[in-house]
């Protein structure tokens, strides 16, 4: 089973942390795709740290970090660099999708 986070508020960090190791803890993978405000957790430690786990994978919308003028070069590199087009990818192979 694989799991979509949509993160579009800067509002849930320990959400999305706690969520994420509970699905990886019942066998799940986990995607999370950040946009909007969302964005801007991505200079978070933990945010970085949850990007190196085995079976998560994270994305992001360039487009948001232009509007919103975030620099991307704090940015882990292990979280991907995308567009909307891997929020609908993200939403079609996932089985259950939350929205922060």
């Amino acid at each position: 089973m694989k799991l979509g986070i949509l993160v579009n508020t800067d509002r849930h960090l320990d959400e999305i942390e706690g969520i994420s190791m509970a699905a990886l803890k019942k066998g799940h993978e986990v995607a999370v795709f950040f946009m909007d405000e969302g964005v801007r957790l991505l200079a978070d430690k933990k945010i970085s740290g949850l990007a190196e786990v085995d079976n998560i994978n994270m994305s992001y919308c360039d487009y948001s970090t232009m509007r919103i003028g975030l620099c991307k070069e704090g940015i882990s590199d292990n979280i991907s660099c995308g567009s909307q087009f891997d929020n609908s990818s993200m939403n079609h192979d996932s089985d259950r999708v939350v929205v922060l």
